[in-house]
């Protein structure tokens, strides 16, 4: 029974989780700060000496994969080196998810380690969903198309959900909804990503925590042109004082919601316009692939903020009739990515515990 280290690189810290293959909660798990991409190695090493070690194989979650990685693979030096190339693409994520890869390969240099991307499950979808309507030559040059991100956590909802009801994953239209600090959407057809609301970054999209989602590139154009603003401090905006922090002041959703319910306008307003442009993007969504029978709420908000999900459904009533099963599924990325370890290093998956925890909406 194959036991596998899951490596999830956050924002500010490293996430260690020991699955096998008989249960869905992790045998072990430690966090370590990991504050600029910056691990303590005698910390790492001291949390893996505590029963990490004793993994069989390491999964790590890397952002971005690029064109070239469509699937897991095993990392390797040539893999390491490709996935440098790709920093560039991902400033943000990408350096934190390789400075984890290369921390924990120093410290356990002979167990079999695969990376396991976010983008790779999007490399299904068609070029309608993923081509800019960008001049040729600069689409070809710098390879810019919608990449999409939740990868792993989408493609757990592709897999999860048919097993929860007991259909074939092949006749079932699945509206994944990641909500979460970052938020994404996609669409879902014979198990498969067809369409997602994030794009060549993960700035595209929905109105999220601290990101903004999609805004008018004319618009940013016209505040560089003529406010003197950089294009750091732009950046900056967009990724860190944008969303429902330049919004409401706050990008927590209970904090959100606490407020709307104390009489704060500015609650109030965040509230509808993250609820619009949700709404908006499932019925996209549904439209990518002819009509929705699974609607998934998944991530922080979409599995512990019922008022959004009801007030998301409550506005979609042409869409989702009662033909339309509404789920809420924990989000376990970390099982995803177990799962694709096993079968990228040869060990089969096995289907997930019939006890896991599903809400209606």
């Amino acid at each position: 029974m194959a036991s596998v280290l899951v490596v999830n690189a956050g924002s500010s810290s490293l996430k260690l989780s020991l699955l096998d293959e008989s249960s869905e909660e992790p045998i072990l798990t430690r966090e370590l700060d990991a504050l600029q991409a910056k691990i303590d190695e005698k910390e790492l090493s001291a949390a893996l000496a505590c029963g990490l070690s004793a993994a069989d194989y390491i999964g790590h979650r890397v952002v971005h994969g690029g064109e070239h990685f469509r699937d897991a693979v095993r990392i390797t030096p040539e893999v390491r080196a490709a996935l440098g190339a790709l920093v560039d693409l991902a400033p943000l994520h990408q350096p934190k998810s390789l400075a984890a890869l290369d921390a924990v390969s120093r410290v356990l240099p002979d167990t079999p380690a695969v990376a396991c991307f976010d983008t790779a499950f999007h490399a299904t979808l068609p070029a309608a969903a993923s081509t800019y309507a960008l001049p040729a030559q600069w689409r070809e040059r710098w390879g810019l198309r919608r990449y999409g991100f939740h990868g792993l956590s989408h493609a757990y909802i592709a897999r999860r959900v048919p097993e929860l009801l007991g259909r074939d994953a092949h006749s079932l239209r699945i509206v994944s909804c990641h909500l979460g600090s970052g938020a994404s959407l996609c669409a879902i057809a014979g198990g498969r990503s067809r369409d997602t609301t994030m794009g060549f970054t993960p700035l595209e999209g929905l109105v999220m925590a601290t990101r903004s989602g999609s805004v008018d590139p004319g618009l940013l154009l016209w505040l560089l042109e003529r406010t003197g603003l950089s294009e750091p401090e732009m950046a900056a905006a967009l990724e860190h004082e944008s969303g429902l922090t330049g919004l409401a002041g706050t990008g927590d959703m209970r904090n959100v919601l606490a407020r709307r319910s104390a009489g704060d306008s500015r609650a109030e307003l965040a509230l509808e316009v993250y609820l619009h442009r949700l709404r908006a993007g499932i019925a996209a969504m549904a439209a990518a692939i002819g009509g929705l029978d699974v609607l998934a709420f998944t991530g922080g908000v979409g599995e512990h903020a019922a008022e959004i999900r009801e007030a998301t459904v409550d506005g979609l009533a042409f869409l989702v009739t009662p033909e339309v099963e509404v789920l809420c599924v924990p989000a376990r990325e970390d099982l995803e990515i177990a799962r694709q370890t096993r079968a990228v290093l040869g060990a089969l998956p096995t289907s997930a515990p019939d006890d896991a925890r599903v809400q209606t909406a």
